[in-house]
This record gives structure tokens, C-alpha cells and sequence, in this order.
């Protein structure tokens, strides 16, 4: 059983019930992370509305009340089937609230700010909890960040937490958790053979299309070029026939690496060729864009470690989940 409730915008409570006939909610590495599309009865459109979806289970005698969305409804219309009328209602995460909202002309983050308290202060326009683990000492920010034109609150926090490691997640109450990056920590193990999950039909697809074959570094006043001409490479401009270009510009180097072996060791991890799954599976509450998992189906040759890159909950019958994942190395 889904259904919508209307909050109040200051406690974030629900104080009435909207009835849903059907939608969808997407997940994604976006700078809003969430979405929603509702099929309803009986939508007020007369004002912005911030709801919650949720849905309602029962098994072997036990049942659970589990949010799935929380956001601001937009873009309200109305469909008619004959006489029969339901109303449509677009959603976005909480996080539009902040997305919405520039920063001054001039605002900067400066150095040595501690990063995390900053973005905390940032994302306090919003009415939700955001949550920071305990840790004697806090990230702060090596340089300034200097706001660039059209910087909101949302995208200079996301570029906060990229530049000390930290990443934002949001749960389906709307809550914020503030964690550090755990690069290869896995959360979750699918395999057809234990905690089989998936779905029989499974699209896999190989991404050749950011794979070059040379790489141009650039470091202040100084580059370097690698490339890979060798014949026993599949991703080679002899083997391919062609040059595939790309160029990275790095500000420091490790002392431990000169630009040349820089530029050899990152071509090498260019050419890792992203392998893409995608499949529909049954509903987890607790796994998200941005998790790491790992999937061992041997009769598809799937084995390994995968980044969760987008999910699709449909609103109707085990709240199918449609996923995405990429290839990932540690």
C-alpha cells in the first residue's frame, strides 16, 4: 500500500493523506539526487505542497511503515478519462529548497573553514535533520572556493564536500547524512545464489566511448603526452585506427611521480572500460545511488564490485526497482 501525505512545512509532519493510483520515484548522481511522479485523487494545486510517500507492508505478521520520498510537489495538472479525473504532480527533493537559493556575488569558502560546519550552515534553510558523524578532528579546506556566477547553496556545498572527500546522502524522511568517502566499502552482496534478488532479464553494456588512446597532462607551465600505440592493445590507434584525445590538467603532483609517469599511469586507468548493468530487482530500503555493490551471477559472467549510478521505484506491486550499475575499481 502507498500513499502521499501533505507536511507542515515548519515540524515536517504529516497532517493529511493523499490517495496515489500509481508513479514513480528516481534516484540518481544528481545535484537533487530525487525525483517523483504521482498519479493522485484529489491533489490540492492551489499552493507549493511538500509531501512524503510512503509505503505500508505486512508479512508473516509483522508490517512496517517505511518513507520512500520527501519533497516539494510542482507542476501539478489534472487528466481526465472521460468523466474520471485524477490529478498528475511532479516532485523534487527537499534539497530544491537550497538549490533555489544564490549566494552573494564575491562569497567565497575560504581556507582552513571547517568544511562541514559550513555546509551545515549552507543547507539550513532546510527543514529536515542533518546528521554528521563524531570526529575529533574535522575536514577543512586546504583552498578557497570562490562562488561562481549562478552558485546556489546546494552546488557550493556539493563542492565542498568533494574537495575535503565527504559526500551528502538523503534518506526518505528528507534527512540529511553528512559521511566521509569509504572508497570499496561494499553494502550490499547480490548473488544467484544467495540473497538472489534480481530479475531474470539483465542488459549488460561495454563503454568504449570515454576510452582514449592518448592523454595529454598539463601541470602549470609544463605537459606531457602518453600514448598507446601497441598493437596488442584493443584500445590502441593501430588497433582502432584513429587517435582518441583527452587532457587532464592537474594542480600538484606527488613528489613520489613526475608528470611523465603521471600521464602513463592515469592512461592505463582511462583505458579501464566501464561495464554498465542494468536489471530490475526486488525492493531494498537501504541502498542508494553512490553505494558500492557486489554481484556474483556466474551464468551471465558477472562477477565484482559496482557503483550504483541511478534506480527507478515503481509505485505499484513490491515496489520494483529498476537499477543501474557501473564496473568499479579500488
Amino acid at each position: 500500500l502507498y500513499y502521499a501525505a501533505v507536511l507542515d512545512k515548519n515540524t515536517m509532519r504529516d497532517v493529511s493523506r493523499i490517495e496515489i493510483k500509481g508513479g514513480s520515484i528516481r534516484r540518481e548522481m544528481s545535484d537533487l539526487r530525487e525525483s517523483a511522479d504521482l498519479d493522485c485523487v484529489g491533489y490540492d494545486n492551489s499552493s507549493e505542497q511538500y509531501i512524503r510517500i510512503w509505503l505500508d507492508t505486512k508479512q508473516n505478521g509483522s508490517s512496517s511503515h517505511i518513507p520512500l520520498f520527501t519533497g516539494i510537489a510542482t507542476s501539478p495538472g489534472k487528466k481526465y478519462t472521460g468523466r474520471h479525473e485524477e490529478s498528475t504532480v511532479e516532485c523534487y527533493s527537499i534539497l530544491k529548497i537550497v538549490q533555489d537559493i544564490l549566494l552573494p556575488r564575491g562569497w567565497y569558502a575560504p581556507a582552513e573553514v571547517d568544511a562541514i560546519a559550513l555546509v551545515k550552515d549552507l543547507l539550513k534553510p532546510l527543514h529536515t535533520n542533518i546528521y554528521i558523524p563524531e570526529m575529533d578532528n574535522m575536514p577543512t579546506l586546504e583552498q578557497a572556493i570562490i562562488a561562481e556566477n549562478g552558485e546556489s547553496n546546494l552546488s557550493m556545498s556539493d563542492a565542498i564536500l568533494y574537495a575535503v572527500g565527504w559526500k551528502m546522502r538523503l534518506d526518505g524522511y528528507g534527512d540529511i547524512y553528512l559521511d566521509p568517502e569509504t572508497p570499496g566499502a561494499v553494502s550490499y552482496t547480490l548473488s544467484a545464489t544467495e540473497n538472489d534478488i534480481i530479475e531474470s532479464n539483465i542488459d549488460i553494456k561495454y563503454d568504449w566511448f570515454n576510452c582514449p588512446n592518448i592523454l595529454r597532462v598539463v601541470v602549470d607551465d609544463m605537459s606531457a603526452i602518453a600514448r598507446d600505440d601497441s598493437p596488442d592493445s584493443p584500445y590502441s590507434t593501430v588497433t582502432r585506427g584513429r587517435e582518441v584525445w583527452a587532457e587532464e590538467s592537474v594542480g600538484n603532483l606527488g613528489s613520489n611521480e613526475t608528470i611523465t609517469e603521471y600521464a602513463t599511469r592515469r592512461l592505463t586507468e582511462l583505458q579501464r572500460v566501464a561495464t554498465e548493468i542494468s536489471y530490475d530487482r526486488r525492493f531494498l530500503p537501504d541502498l542508494y545511488p553512490g553505494d558500492i555493490i557486489r554481484l556474483n551471477y556466474p551464468a551471465q559472467n558477472i562477477f565484482g564490485n559496482y557503483y550504483v549510478t541511478s534506480q527507478s521505484i515503481s509505485l505499484g506491486y513490491g515496489a520494483k526497482t529498476s537499477e543501474e550499475v557501473v564496473s568499479y575499481e579500488f
